[in-house]
């Protein structure tokens, strides 16, 4: 599969180490978005809406270098009942996520979105990859250890699914790279212009 280099406008280690695996060539774009759900919002909608948020605002910031790319982004969230679990803001937050999370099966959602051009007539190349996660009964002193290890407070609903917290996991449905953040094989298949879906501007 002959792939374009691109842009990534991601600050996710887990999204780098990923690409790389899957050996795409890629040079990080930064770029900053208001992550605040709105009211009452769909998870799904809100996932979708972040990642063609953050490739929109890639490729704008793309379009003032000198070599154009395509832009990469993407946005990952827990779902659970309903409820959207972004990233703890505090410890608290993160025992509270766990402790909801705890013998139950929540939902992992990751977007990505694709900007082929600078213009935002064009739209976006998108998918969202859906997999479901079941958690064993966790003890209090099993959640207060994990979450002193400080692995969970940069991770949408507290956890890292490739990291120490894998011990948690009963089962999962669905796909592994897109529970860590980035669903390689759509992934790949978006880059390649295989697209299965486009949101318009």
């Amino acid at each position: 599969m002959n792939l374009p280099a691109i842009y990534l406008a991601s600050q996710s280690p887990r999204r780098r180490e990923l690409l790389a695996l899957a050996g795409v060539r890629f040079e990080l774009l930064p770029i900053a978005i208001d992550e605040t759900p709105l009211t009452a919002e769909d998870p799904h909608a809100y996932v979708l809406r972040m990642a063609c948020g953050k490739a929109r605002a890639g490729a704008q910031a793309a379009s003032l270098l000198p070599h154009w790319r395509p832009v990469l982004a993407a946005d990952t969230t827990v779902t659970i009942a309903g409820d959207i679990l972004g990233k703890p803001v505090d410890r608290a937050d993160a025992i509270a996520m766990l402790q909801r999370l705890s013998g139950a099966a929540h939902q992992v959602l990751t977007a990505v979105a694709v900007a082929e051009s600078a213009d935002p007539e064009q739209g976006l190349r998108t998918w969202v990859s859906q997999s479901t996660v079941w958690f064993a009964p966790l003890e209090q002193g099993r959640i207060d250890a994990y979450v002193a290890s400080g692995e969970p407070m940069d991770k949408a609903g507290g956890y890292a699914v490739q990291g120490a917290a894998q011990a948690f996991i009963e089962r999962i449905e669905g796909s592994f790279s897109g529970i860590m953040g980035l669903p390689l094989a759509q992934t790949l298949a978006l880059l390649a212009g295989q697209s299965v879906a486009t949101i318009a501007r």
